[in-house]
């Protein structure tokens, strides 16, 4: 039998060959950030600044920063292999994910004034850039309906509103948030009259924001913010007007495909652990891995991960070619989410009832395996796509 916490990826199986240097580095970091380390984080209820420090520090938070604001200029293969790392080490990358995703709009976005003022310091460390507020308590997923509202007032916005499921807000020192800057019944197109603003957390806690923490299932450091006449700065604003709802859709495919990688790297930490135990397990004579009522399971699960990297690295390759990847980065992210699950529910079979001891790290996982297939995006919503975008059936919402 064995307790480890997993953060020492057996070798026994060849996972990744693309960026090898990235993918020894993170190992080697990851394991000073051994399970004690995370369940007592989540214990805590704290963010894991520590290991956000160490991630900074060797440049990985950067990394797709370009390199004339001090950032690496990696593509997003790269940090597909930062995530894929992190989370097959048993380490947690959702304390870091939203920096690196949120980077593309500022890059592509941006004005010249805003990349100089803020990203060679996001690449630095001395400016966190983690928090994305969109969801709203009456709308959920339904973006184009949300109620935040920013009004011009000579050169500031005033935003009144609220968002909820604001992931590590009290965490971050700037936030880009989606609000509506023209009344829905004033457009001609539903996806026109919003409008992506870039909002300073540290001038505006107490000054018409304020930070609610919501106590969830996994340590995601999660909030409902309140805006109450909050004057964001029209300088502030990252592209163009009205237009936002365009900005905030091309974020969403390298998030899907980054959060993707989390789920293989999953994967990987859910079968390698399976695999150790069943060799090690003797139960009536024998390794547990014998039986193939263990072994055809895992061995599935291993088939799952492959076809699901398989996907992840296309939507990437596509994205960093400028190529249309909605379909390939939506079904990366399904088939990923699923996939860890998968793993995760056959890990707990084979590990039986020592699965639910926390000293195994795999409940944590487990638990933060169910979450992804809800969130950054549902399962169900990913189908939607895919049946009219892709598929051309009618509309199902």
């Amino acid at each position: 039998m064995s307790n480890s916490s997993g953060n020492d990826a057996l070798t026994m199986v060849p996972y990744g060959e693309d960026f090898p240097e990235i993918r020894r580095s993170i190992q080697a970091i990851c394991k000073g950030f051994p399970g004690e380390y995370w369940r007592d984080q989540e214990k805590k209820g704290e963010h894991a600044v520590e290991f956000t420090k160490a991630m900074t520090e060797a440049g990985y938070l950067s990394a797709l920063i370009p390199e004339e604001y001090g950032g690496a200029g990696l593509p997003l293969r790269a940090g597909c292999v930062i995530f894929e790392e992190i989370d097959a080490a048993g380490c947690t990358s959702t304390n870091i994910r939203a920096q690196m995703y949120m980077m593309g709009m500022m890059v592509k976005h941006g004005t010249p004034a805003q990349k100089e003022r803020y990203l060679p310091g996001i690449a630095s460390g001395e400016i966190r850039f983690q928090s994305f507020g969109v969801t709203e308590p009456t709308t959920g997923s339904d973006t184009l309906n949300l109620k935040t509202r920013a009004v011009r007032d000579g050169d500031h916005y005033v935003v009144n509103g609220q968002k909820i499921w604001t992931s590590r807000a009290l965490n971050s020192d700037l936030m880009t948030l989606l609000v509506r800057t023209t009344p829905a019944d004033q457009v001609k197109q539903r996806t026109d009259g919003l409008s992506v603003l870039l909002v300073d957390i540290r001038e505006s806690v107490g000054k018409g924001m304020t930070i609610r923490p919501i106590e969830n299932m996994p340590n995601h450091q999660t909030n409902e913010v309140f805006y109450d006449n909050l004057r964001v700065p029209v300088e502030n604003l990252i592209g163009v007007e009205n237009k936002g709802f365009r900005i905030i859709l091309d974020g969403m495919n390298p998030e899907r495909i980054l959060t993707a990688s989390e789920s293989l790297g999953a994967c990987r930490y859910f079968i390698d652990k399976a695999v150790k135990y069943a060799n090690e397990r003797v139960v009536f004579g024998r390794p547990i891995g014998q039986n193939q009522g263990i072994q055809f399971p895992i061995a599935r699960c291993y088939a799952q991960y492959k076809a699901a990297d398989l996907m992840v690295r296309t939507a990437a390759a596509l994205y960093e070619a400028g190529q249309p990847c909605g379909e390939q980065a939506n079904i990366a992210r399904m088939l990923a989410s699923e996939a860890a699950w998968n793993s995760g529910e056959e890990c707990m079979q084979c590990h039986g009832g020592y699965a639910v001891a926390r000293e195994y790290d795999i409940e944590r996982k487990w638990r933060a395996c169910r979450v992804q297939r809800i969130a950054p995006i549902s399962t169900n919503l990913i189908l939607a796509f895919i049946g009219h975008n892709v598929l051309g059936m009618p509309k199902s919402y």
